[in-house]
């Protein structure tokens, strides 16, 4: 197969000794300088990959499989017979109502408002993770003990009002219809006592913050409600097919209803991370894009430095042309080889990172979940930064093909 006389002189003077040591320095500072931000937009948005998958990872915990919420207003009736009718599509495995509303947990002397969550504790067992997220448990001893109902909280409503398993917690809700009673303001709040069971650990703020998961009839009592709930959750079968399960649920429920599934309901935290990641790309090719005056810069003197050869060229019959063709491939390897070199660099660094976790988090090991970045290496990412790198290769091409044929064409009206 024949090559093309430019490409294979422009080659030629990729792999030859330049004749001066400051233009052979220039190019390799180049290629290093495109290597090593193309090793770095492959690193970072392979970090980004793997923040996003620990965030999914971590929906397993409390997120249920499918969510099912009011379109409008918080809460809705008949809650307990639409789970019992949504349990009845093939593919569910369990569908259990639960009401989340705020109130105030008073432990002792601290206070601090929560999130009060109710479910139905046998069925939300087996729903989430709750079981395998509690971190420190009580049991009642035996029948002599006061008779409270149970309340499991998250590490943060716990530590904020000091309630270790096994105190006695009041919670506190507003009453919802009826006129405020200014002076008696206490009577303004309904009230009743629980027993916490357990302190759970999610690794999620959402959840960590100030949340306590009591039974959905407490639930009831304290928010003043009878059949209503503000969401269906559904645990769906493993076999199943989510997307095709979330589809039929939104069409048995109608339009009242909006059903997402799991990552659907973190959607503001995956949208957040993929605006991040896409933000940083762009800051990123920016540096490639500064990386590419230096290759221009280093051809261009590569040019001036070839004046002889290129005199030679011309004398043998190579066109103005030709000799820009031959300076156009010349930057074409110069940016391939940046490229190249640096996607090799950037997909080692990450498997490194992936397998030996070489770059280690700052903090007590005790309180981490993690002990180094995570890493996911995802193929679209490497296709994603060949694009800028090959519009870079192309646009520099031009430029010093342009340059090497206008100093041809002024040397030779010099000349004559």
């Amino acid at each position: 197969m024949r090559r093309k006389p430019s490409a294979w002189i422009a080659w030629r003077y990729l792999l030859s000794k330049k004749s001066h040591s400051a233009v052979g320095a220039i190019s390799m500072v180049s290629i290093c300088g495109m290597a090593i931000a193309t090793a770095a937009i492959i690193c970072v948005l392979s970090v980004f990959n793997g923040f996003k998958d620990v965030i999914a990872g971590r929906l397993d915990s409390l997120s249920p499989d499918i969510m099912v919420t009011p379109a409008k207003g918080k809460v809705f009736e008949n809650a307990d017979s639409i789970a019992e009718a949504i349990a009845t599509t093939e593919g569910i495995r369990i569908a259990t109502p639960t009401l989340t509303d705020n109130a105030l947990a008073i432990c002792g002397s601290k206070e601090m408002p929560v999130t009060l969550k109710g479910v139905d504790m046998a069925r939300y067992r087996k729903t989430t993770s709750l079981d395998s997220l509690v971190i420190d448990r009580y049991s009642p001893s035996g029948p002599g003990e006061k008779q409270l109902r149970k309340a499991i909280f998250s590490i943060g409503a716990a530590v904020g009002i000091s309630a270790a398993p096994g105190e006695e917690v009041l919670l506190f809700t507003p009453i919802r219809e009826g006129r405020v009673n200014l002076s008696n303001p206490a009577a303004s709040f309904l009230t009743d006592s629980v027993l916490t069971t357990g302190v759970f650990r999610s690794d999620q703020s959402e959840f960590d913050e100030n949340h306590v998961i009591v039974d959905i009839d407490l639930a009831r009592d304290l928010l003043q409600y009878d059949t209503e709930a503000s969401a269906i959750e559904i645990s769906i079968d493993p076999e199943a097919d989510l997307p095709a399960l979330t589809r039929k649920i939104s069409q048995l429920t109608g339009d009242k209803f909006i059903v997402k599934d799991r990552m659907q309901q973190q959607e503001m935290n995956f949208r957040m991370i993929t605006i991040e990641k896409w933000i940083t790309f762009l800051l990123l090719f920016f540096i490639l894009v500064i990386a590419s005056f230096n290759i221009i810069s280093s051809l261009s003197m590569l040019v001036i430095e070839k004046d002889r050869s290129i005199s030679t060229l011309r004398a043998i019959g190579f066109s103005r042309n030709g000799i820009g063709s031959i300076f156009f491939w010349e930057s074409i390897f110069v940016t391939m080889a940046g490229g190249a070199s640096g996607i090799c660099l950037g997909v080692a660094l990450t498997l490194l990172q992936e397998h030996f976790g070489l770059i280690r988090l700052q903090g007590d090991p005790g309180t981490l979940t993690m002990a180094a970045y995570p890493v996911h290496l995802d193929p679209t990412d490497i296709l994603l930064t060949l694009l800028p790198i090959t519009v870079i290769g192309v646009a520099t091409a031009l430029i010093t093909a342009s340059y090497a044929k206008s100093r041809t064409r002024n040397r030779e009206t010099v000349v004559s």
